[in-house]
């Protein structure tokens, strides 16, 4: 009778995770107002930039938009995961990944987007470079972080692809 009580305990202590996907939410909302500070910027200083400005600026709104992405992925697939499934039923416009990433997809989607992050983040230093903001200290670590995602993301792949072939 303990024992079932423990389990009993343990298995609705899964809800607390719920808050931290609302806080999650809110996240993406202050996303969304930095998103929007960015683009009235980029659009307000659009006609006296540069090529060079121009591609930073979308860059910095492609990066917020994969921000945002990695949330809901995080949002989601960690919902249905860990707290509860999610009836997609009623919904028409619902995309078919939401119910269908496990935690092994996760890890995949989330290094992904880390990577793509991370490259944008060194085309903006490589981008910066005639501006003379970045060293060649700063770069350097730049590269070997994005090389490090990297690699993690391919170890990761194939430690997942070993897994899956011996089950």
């Amino acid at each position: 009778m303990l024992e079932r009580l423990i389990e009993s305990v343990l298995f609705r202590s899964r809800w607390i995770l719920a808050p931290f996907y609302v806080g999650l939410v809110v996240a993406m909302l202050v996303l969304l107002f930095k998103f929007g500070h960015e683009l009235m910027h980029f659009v307000t200083h659009s006609v006296s930039a540069t090529e060079s400005d121009t591609i930073l600026g979308i860059l910095a709104l492609v990066d917020l938009t994969l921000t945002c992405n990695l949330v809901v992925i995080v949002i989601f697939s960690g919902y249905e995961n860990f707290v509860s499934k999610i009836d997609p039923a009623g919904h028409p416009d619902w995309p078919e990944w939401m119910t269908r990433v496990d935690f092994t997809g996760l890890k995949q989607k989330l290094l992904a987007s880390i990577v793509a992050i991370s490259a944008i983040q060194l085309l903006k230093a490589f981008m910066n470079l005639d501006k003379g903001t970045m060293n060649e200290n700063t770069l350097m670590w730049l590269v070997i972080i994005h090389v490090v995602f990297v690699g993690s993301s391919l170890v990761l792949a194939w430690s997942d692809s070993l897994s899956s072939n011996k089950h």
